[in-house]
């Protein structure tokens, strides 16, 4: 079969076994394809791993399967099927890899749908359903089968993060059987070159399935009723399921990628928090916010490199998860300035003051907003506890000795408008605000102990000491 070219993309068609080779050249396809299955050199017994289900008889489909002749476009083809392949994938006839927005745009538009559920296996954070190893399997088995019963598959590589450093990058590939997914994901990911997920140790995979929902209620054991979709994440495989339209649900798929990069930055020495970012002046500025306070100032959001919460933070360097579209992704230096805002209608919080490392991540663990408490101002799924964010935060902000303020949203029972927040902050960006704290009257006092209250019955012994009202 002969490959044929598109512009800004490939259509690759099933490949074939190589030629004969040298012994050379078929030990560089099987360590290719060993990469691609986790790195193991030959002859290494697998440990037991979250993919194993998944390449349950993979080679046997792949031997069962005539293939043709190798050109130069099946030599693509050959090496992105068994990279398919890794992921539990067997292509049946046609691959469409790296199209480009215009070949994409002839399929039309999905609709935006908002309210997807979303079950997360990993997450340590309240409010998201579980799923279990099992049925994360029996789910992924089905939607692999049926991705790969299907004649035209649909593949693509993009990335969460800035490209311009290793640990700001998380690459993503796309397996679906819809182009209208791969254009909604196509709007969330950021472009990558081709095969440049090839030399990344971790990627993630997103599996699409939009035709299939029948059987999905029975593998994850629910009883919820998926009127226009379900997805399901697991962290530890770097896995996310997305079934009927559930692609089309920006704001699920955005908590879904953060939750899943969260451990890969981690490891590469990052530190994801769930914040903005502002730069200006030459500087960037990190933002710890209740979303109700960005969202009703369009003044901040047309500050922000991002209008979704989303940040990771180095020694070095800074960036943020998903920037918008009309700005190229950036590295900036690390934060010069932190900023924590709390609402306090009780005017018990200064409107703005100088804090310690302590007492910025005590503020920041608690996230207070006006009577509730949202901690490390997260409300979407982590594979990381709030506690243990906090603690490195703090541990950065004491190692790098970085100025940190905590602005009150809020001055006599309202809102501070757009404006004047903006003032607020670019007083904390001069760094020209000395410590200060309110006298202890019975208003602090009550604070201090709400705060006291629900820390201590949350984390307990464990709240490290330096940290502070």
């Amino acid at each position: 079969m002969a490959g044929s070219s598109r512009t800004g993309g490939t259509l690759l068609l099933a490949g074939a076994h190589p030629r004969r080779r040298s012994s050379a050249e078929a030990g560089g396809w099987k360590r290719a394809w060993e990469k691609e299955k986790g790195g193991r050199p030959a002859g290494e017994a697998a440990p037991p791993d979250a993919r194993g289900e998944e390449r349950e008889g993979i080679g046997e489909q792949l031997r069962a399967r005539r293939l043709g002749g190798l050109g130069e476009d099946q030599e693509v083809s050959y090496g992105l099927n068994w990279a398919i392949a890794a992921r539990g994938v067997v292509v049946k006839d046609k691959v469409f890899y790296n199209l480009e927005p215009a070949e994409l745009q002839k399929d039309g538009y999905a609709e935006r749908l908002s309210g997807i559920p979303l079950h997360v296996k990993g997450n340590v954070i309240g409010g998201f359903p579980d799923v279990s190893g099992s049925q994360f399997a029996k789910l992924l088995k089905q939607v692999t089968f049926h991705l790969s019963s299907i004649s035209s598959l649909y593949v693509q590589d993009g990335a969460i993060g800035s490209s311009a450093a290793a640990e700001f990058d998380v690459k993503v590939r796309v397996i679906s059987d819809n182009p209208s997914a791969i254009m909604s994901l196509s709007n969330v990911l950021q472009k990558v070159p081709d095969r440049a997920i090839s030399h990344d140790t971790c990627p993630l995979t997103i599996y699409v399935a939009s035709s299939i929902s029948t059987n999905v209620r029975i593998a994850l054991g629910s009883g919820t009723q998926y009127a226009n979709g379900v997805a399901a994440a697991d962290i530890e495989r770097s896995s996310l399921i997305l079934c009927g339209k559930a692609f089309s649900d920006s704001s699920m798929l955005k908590d879904a990628l953060t939750a899943l990069a969260a451990p890969i930055s981690s490891a590469r020495g990052g530190l994801p928090v769930p914040g903005w970012l502002l730069y200006s002046g030459g500087a960037a500025t990190l933002l710890f916010a209740p979303v109700e306070v960005i969202k009703s100032c369009s003044e901040i959001q047309a500050a922000l490199l991002s209008t979704d919460s989303g940040v990771i933070i180095s020694s070095k360097q800074s960036s943020v998860l998903f920037p918008r579209k009309s700005r190229a992704p950036t590295l900036f230096t690390k934060p010069a300035t932190v900023i924590v805002v709390s609402s306090d209608s009780t005017d018990a919080l200064p409107v703005v003051s100088k804090l310690s490392p302590g007492q910025a991540a005590y503020h920041f663990l608690a996230g207070y907003q006006d009577g509730k408490f949202v901690p490390s101002y997260n409300t979407a799924p982590s594979p990381f506890d709030p506690l243990a964010v906090a603690n490195s935060l703090f541990l950065h902000l004491k190692q790098h000795n970085t100025p940190t303020y905590l602005i009150n949203a809020k001055s006599s029972g309202k809102q501070i408008d757009g404006k004047d927040f903006m003032k607020l902050i670019a007083l904390a960006q001069s760094n020209d605000i000395p410590h200060s704290s309110k006298p202890e009257d019975t208003r602090v006092a009550e604070l201090k102990g709400k705060y006291r209250s629900f820390l201590s019955g949350k984390f307990g012994k464990y709240l490290p000491g330096e940290f502070s009202f």
